[in-house]
């Protein structure tokens, strides 16, 4: 499968470099967030990578639940049990888990479906900033720390009414935030749709900390800022591919 490149296989363990964490989060989900630059103090791997590995590994369930307990940094190695039960989390060799997942229903392993789904919601998701996290900050009339930003990844859920349709595609519907003093969580919620039938749903729990008061020129900034540099940065990859 096309994630090969995301990662390497180590001592029977999955090892994610910074590199090949940023990578994917650029290249194949567009997401620019400054947690996933490869200097980042506090970098850590995209929890849509761990997200697709798991899909990749476990195939994918009618119901699934992932929970993203841990931030993983670079090169930790992460156990991805073989198991068919129906919860199985991600650990490390000290036993820290990083990603919990349920799951139950019918199970599809078909590789095409897969990579399908994989490649259209890493695109949903990376699109999440700042084309629907921004316009949810401006309404409650907060936004975070433009200096430290700290928006991470705290769980999503897949429902699939059944698992049998091909070229699938995310619509966005409402998002919702709710404010609790100096942190918000951000859930946005999404249908998935083969042709013009609604197959599935779900949604994705944001985590956004060190909440201030809402200020629209230095948060417009941030964006122009994170726009231009992904602007630059996927002009540059298509020159050097042309």
């Amino acid at each position: 499968m096309f994630l090969k490149d995301f990662y390497d296989i180590k001592d029977g363990g999955v090892q994610i470099a910074a590199q090949q964490a940023s990578m994917f989060a650029k290249e194949v989900a567009h997401d620019f967030n400054p947690l996933h630059d490869v200097e980042a103090k506090r970098f850590c791997v995209p929890g849509d990578l761990l997200f697709s590995l798991v899909l990749e590994k476990y195939g994918l369930s009618q119901h699934m639940h992932f929970i993203f307990s841990g931030m993983v940094g670079h090169g930790v190695l992460l156990n991805f049990p073989d198991s068919d039960a129906d919860r199985i989390d991600v650990t490390d060799n000290q036993g820290k888990t990083y990603l919990q997942i349920e799951r139950s229903g019918a199970i599809n392993r078909d590789r095409r479906l897969i990579e399908d789904l994989i490649r259209d919601y890493v695109a949903f998701s990376g699109q999440n900033f700042p084309y629907v996290l921004v316009p949810l900050l401006a309404k409650e009339k907060v936004m975070f720390n433009i200096d430290r930003p700290l928006v991470i990844y705290e769980s999503m859920t897949l429902t699939f009414r059944h698992l049998d349709f091909k070229d699938p595609v995310l619509e966005m519907l409402e998002p919702k935030m709710e404010v609790n003093g100096k942190r918000a969580t951000a859930y946005l919620h999404f249908q998935i749709k083969a042709g013009e039938e609604i197959v599935g749903s779900g949604f994705k729990k944001l985590a956004v900390s060190g909440l201030r008061d809402y200020e629209e020129e230095p948060l417009q900034a941030f964006v122009d800022d994170y726009l231009a540099r992904k602007n630059i940065y996927l002009g540059n990859l298509t020159t050097s591919s042309a």
